[in-house]
């Protein structure tokens, strides 16, 4: 994953560039570059680490070069150096280009190229397009980046400009992020929308093998084979403070915060005041697809695993549908069986997840229908898919996932509403009844956050510990995956998630009086066993901090510290439960001085294997 912008206009391209950089470090911070295309040829800047080096080597001289790149990366091939910073040229400096993605087959073409003599400067794959495009300068540059399309395999997005035609840019994709912008009398490229959304919301998404021409005055589509194409242009509906902090500290305080809106808007529409869901949009799961779903597959990755996972019980508890979810990593590779009763759904918030959008792929190859859940309409996911269901979280900038993790269990939970009354697994009363509670949710997570809680006082007291245990039952457990995640990925504090029951299987070895243990204790079915559980637990002298249910007197006698969460249907407590664990990870986070925003070693679309 890495974050790509261009400009053609009649504007200086160097601020823009620099500013539709800051607003994608989110996508990648080990190094960053610009291009300018002067009138004396291409003038390349890059640096190692996040966009402040790259701002301090660019300079404050400036530029009037309506043409220019950039690009913030994320390693893949080739360390983090100044060298294998993008952009990256050819080796007569006349062509240069920015990539998003992989080429899977780069060792092949290098070593073609570098046969025919070829220089490179770097260890990446992306410089070989450089190259690929190169050989074929002399038709000129879109027609050299469809000839070197036709030579590249692997999955990418790349933007090329040339010193010969410094009035374009050209641009394409391959089941990776690029978008137009439509400005007044300038054009955009870029991986995500919030690059140029203060510049203009005329949107273009563009789709797999759409080879696009920009100039200052508009821009050509066409196919790999040459073929004019038209593609629809739209507007964006949010604006350009979606892509800021609106007053709070960081990113992943803001979108915390912002859950109870993006519960709201997910739910808006497909739950009716009485209770009863509507999900129409979903064509084609009909009451009598549903009715004879033998089987359901989930897969996914990370946070949208532990949302999945949460949604797993509730759907084979309303619907009564067998449920499995893998880590979609795995899922493709153990050869599994499909058929056309099993629904896989495909979890994936940028809908760009590589491992993910190939376990649907293999899934819809073998016959099996594939439902998308993901929050970026126009995403990879949404042409994978049979069906698509969108979150409606908006923008999330901080790479560790918050409001979207939220979304995905709410959107999840309607379509588990929605199987249980297809399928008559629940009576009218009770299907109605949770649908009116699911819909007071949102409300209940506003309530949560505005409450004075005892969060940062905890992390004040538990930031030096060096290890964290996480224990629940149920979706109590799933939810401790999630939290124990955040943890990790903002912390860097060593956690262990672990279901409660299999505590004395292993993990109990590792306790003593300086391990706090975090228990995911709401009012479900199996809290009278997490008692027992708790017990074990203060036997061995550790500390308990408890997420619980308002009022539960016994989880506040158990426990050293409680953080409390609003009484809810045991299926939608995770939604509130795993508001604490966000706020606790960050606010340890905080005080060991770490920047939540931007975690080291990892990015927020994982778009490589």
């Amino acid at each position: 994953m890495c974050g790509i912008v261009g400009y053609v206009g009649r504007r200086p391209g160097k601020p823009i560039i620099l500013d539709g950089l800051k607003r994608l470090e989110y996508r990648g911070y080990d190094s960053a570059g610009l291009a300018l295309l002067e009138p004396d040829g291409i003038n390349v800047v890059r640096a190692v680490g996040n966009l402040d080096a790259l701002f301090l080597a660019a300079g404050e001289d400036s530029s009037d070069a309506c043409v220019a790149l950039g690009h913030t990366r994320w390693a893949t091939h080739g360390r983090p150096t100044e060298e294998n910073a993008h952009p990256h040229s050819d080796c007569s400096g006349r062509i240069t280009i920015v990539l998003n993605g992989i080429v899977e087959n780069y060792k092949e073409l290098r070593e073609r190229l570098v046969a025919k003599g070829h220089t490179f400067g770097s260890e990446t794959d992306a410089e070989v397009v450089a190259h690929l495009i190169e050989e074929h300068a002399d038709e000129g540059l879109t027609t050299a980046v469809r000839a070197a399309l036709g030579e590249l395999e692997g999955h990418y997005s790349f933007v090329a400009m040339s010193s010969d035609e410094p009035d374009r840019l050209v641009g394409t994709r391959l089941e990776t992020p690029l978008v137009v912008g439509a400005g007044e009398h300038e054009m955009f490229f870029a991986s995500a929308i919030p690059a140029f959304l203060c510049h203009t919301r005329r949107v273009v998404v563009l789709e797999d093998g759409d080879v696009v021409t920009l100039r200052a005055d508009g821009a050509e589509y066409t196919d790999v084979a040459g073929n004019a194409i038209v593609r629809e242009e739209t507007e964006f509906p949010g604006d350009d403070d979606a892509a800021e902090k609106a007053g709070y500290e960081t990113f992943m305080l803001k979108e915390i915060h912002e859950q109870p809106a993006a519960l709201r808007d997910t739910l808006a529409g497909r739950l009716r005041e009485d209770g009863t869901v509507d999900l129409s949009e979903v064509e084609g799961l009909g009451d009598e697809f549903l009715r004879r779903l033998r089987r359901i597959f989930i897969v996914a990755c990370g946070t949208s695993f532990h949302a999945g996972l949460i949604v797993s019980y509730a759907i084979e508890q309303l619907a009564r549908v067998p449920v499995q979810i893998d880590v979609a990593s795995e899922f493709r590779y153990r050869r599994p069986v499909f058929d056309p009763d099993t629904l896989v759904i495909g979890i994936t918030q940028s809908g760009e997840t590589a491992d993910t959008l190939a376990a649907m792929r293999l899934a819809r190859e073998a016959g099996s229908p594939v439902l998308a859940l993901t929050n970026i309409m126009g995403s990879q996911a949404t042409r994978d898919a049979d069906f698509v269901l969108f979150t409606r979280a908006g923008l999330e900038i901080g790479v560790a996932a918050t409001k979207t993790h939220t979304a995905q269990v709410a959107a999840l939970l309607l379509l588990a509403l929605r199987l249980a009354w297809a399928r008559g697994a629940m009576s009218e009363a009770e299907l109605t009844a949770l649908g009116r509670e699911l819909r007071q949710v949102p409300e209940l997570a506003e309530q949560l956050l505005a409450r004075p809680s005892a969060i940062e006082q905890i992390a004040q007291r538990y930031h030096d510990e060096r290890f964290f245990l996480y224990l629940g039952r149920g979706m109590g457990y799933a939810v401790c995956l999630e939290g124990a995640l955040k943890l990790k990925e903002i912390s860097y504090i060593p956690t262990e998630a672990y279901a409660a029951g299999e505590m004395k299987h292993g993990p109990i070895a590792l306790l003593n009086s300086e391990s706090p243990v975090v228990v995911v204790a709401d009012d479900g079915p199996v809290f009278p066993k997490l008692v027992s559980n708790i017990e074990e637990v203060r036997a061995r002298g550790a500390d308990v901090i408890a997420v619980a249910t308002d009022d539960n007197e016994v989880i506040g006698e158990l426990s050293k510290d409680v953080l409390w969460v609003p009484k809810t249907d045991h299926h939608l407590a995770p939604i509130l439960t795993v508001i604490p664990l966000q706020l606790l990870a960050y606010h340890i986070a905080g005080i060991k001085g770490l920047n939540v925003d931007q975690p080291r070693n990892l990015a927020k679309t994982v778009t490589v294997e």
